[in-house]
Parts: C-alpha cells; structure tokens; sequence
C-alpha cells in the first residue's frame, strides 16, 4: 500500500489550497479513505473522511463549512479541498485508507500565515 500526498504549502489567511493523496496497492474503490491533520504538539486528529463509493462523506466540526473530501475512483486519488484557511489549520496533513488495516501517507506541510 502506498498513499502520496501532495498540494500543500504556505497561504494566507482566507486563501485555499487543494491536497491531493494518490493510492496504489489496493483496491482503491472499495476502501474507506480519510484525511488526518497535526499540529505541532497536539495529537492527530480526524479531518474528513468518505466512504468507497463517495456516497457518504463526514467532517470534524472545525472544519465543516470550509473542507472539501472528494475522490475519483478511476483515478485512485482523494482529494482534500481547502477553502477559508485560518492560521489554526496551519498542521501536517495525513491521507489514510482503511483496506485490511490501516495505511498512512507521508504527509504534507500546510502553513497558513500572513
């Protein structure tokens, strides 16, 4: 299993940003998949997650609103849509899949700053 996340970087305040996490290893189109954020010495926490086919999609309270979860099955890749950054979701952000266990991505940065 490989999960690849990229679209991070530095934004101001109010700015979006679009992450993407490609997949390989598995059956992308049966697995659930989510997105996972750290912050510097807080614990990761649940951002987004959907469901294999797209049908079901659910949100942390934080970010309901201004968060996107989409996927592309055809394309092996959940996305992450990031509108109306603030300064607290400046973070590290995780792709996940739940297919026999559970896989983590890299990571990547999201700076959110003036």
């Amino acid at each position: 299993v490989q999960l690849v996340e990229s679209g991070g970087g530095l934004v101001q305040p109010g700015g979006s940003l679009r992450l993407s996490c490609a997949a390989s290893g598995f059956t992308f189109n049966r697995a659930y998949m989510s997105w996972w954020r750290q912050a510097p010495e807080k614990e990761r926490e649940l951002v987004a997650g959907i469901t294999s086919t797209g049908g079901n999609t659910n949100y942390a309270d934080s970010v309901k609103g201004r968060f996107t979860i989409s996927r592309d099955n055809a394309k092996n890749t959940v996305y992450l849509q990031i509108d109306s950054l603030k300064p607290e979701d400046t973070a590290v952000y995780y792709c996940r899949a739940n297919w026999v266990g559970v896989h983590w991505g890299q990571g990547t940065q999201v700076t959110v700053s003036s």
